[in-house]
């Protein structure tokens, strides 16, 4: 697990980073020479913004030594087709200096090496394996919208598998609402377990402490399909934290997407599939493959 320390490590993989569609096309159709080999005759192109492009460069625009940050480039490239994405970085300013080429191996091992907070790939596979090893993880999807706060970084979580376990979860799947809201009820100050999630929150939280209340460059949000009487459990278990959540969205299995486009949210990180769809609609959405949800 990660060590103590104040700053924000976040990595992501060159295909969130930077659109590769093409390139990825190349390698699944003619192989990895022919791969290669497109790089490597257009090193001097650089690539179009990818799905985590405009996350990246807002997280950038936060690193001081008030608040550090440090973005790490992992890719599945070697060293010299991944030239081409280093001269990309230049371009357009990124201030990345780290990173991991693994020749197609899996990058998962670096996060933790990195001791990075949040890891955002594409590749389902490389998301899975960080979050099993203790890591919060997201396999990013692109929205269809331009929805963004125009000066604050905001995120949006949901709560079950994310924030918090998925314990209560289960219990919702196997048994029913009935059966789960009287559950939550009787555990309402029994703390619920920490998600894969819960350390990138408390690091966030870090950052906004290092601002006056009135001029926080990071704003979050708890979006989850829980609602009254079900809420107690999560304002006491996020009061047992010591978190702070700056907006709590209780919205008892209403769609989320309009309420995270209200919220102006940059990213919102969901463990299910139906709800990352619905989501992207409006802003970029991280599906968290962790829990009952996917198994």
């Amino acid at each position: 697990m990660k060590k103590e320390n104040t700053k924000l490590i976040i990595a992501i993989s060159s295909r969130a980073l930077f659109n590769l569609d093409h390139s990825h096309q190349i390698f699944k159709e003619e192989g990895i020479e022919a791969y290669a080999k497109h790089q490597q005759e257009n090193e001097g192109v650089v690539l179009e913004p990818g799905v985590g492009f405009t996350l990246v460069k807002k997280l950038l625009k936060l690193n001081s030594k008030k608040t550090p940050i440090d973005v790490i480039l992992l890719s599945r490239n070697s060293a010299d087709t991944g030239l081409r994405i280093f001269n990309s970085i230049e371009h357009y300013g990124l201030n990345i200096s780290r990173a991991a080429f693994t020749r197609g191996e899996s990058t998962h091992p670096f996060v933790g090496a990195f001791e990075a907070d949040l890891f955002l790939s594409s590749n389902y596979n490389d998301v899975q394996k960080a979050l099993q090893s203790g890591f919060a993880a997201a396999s990013i999807i692109e929205s269809k919208s331009n929805n963004s706060h125009p000066s604050q970084l905001r995120i949006a979580f949901d709560g079950d598998a994310v924030l918090f376990s998925d314990d209560s979860e289960r219990i919702f799947k196997s048994s029913g609402l009935e059966v789960f809201t009287q559950k939550e009820q009787e555990a309402a100050e029994e703390p619920l377990g920490g998600g894969p999630f819960k350390p990138f929150l408390f690091a966030l939280q870090q950052i906004q402490k290092a601002f006056p209340d009135n001029d926080v460059p990071i704003r979050t949000c708890l979006v989850t399909a829980r609602s009254a009487p079900a809420h107690e459990r999560v304002i006491r278990t996020l009061r047992a934290w010591d978190i702070r959540i700056d907006e709590s969205l209780f919205l008892g299995g209403l769609e989320k997407g309009e309420f995270l486009k209200a919220f102006d949210a940059d990213v919102f990180f969901d463990d299910q599939q139906s709800h990352c769809a619905s989501a992207s609609d409006h802003v970029t959405t991280g599906h968290v493959p962790h829990g009952v949800a996917n198994e």
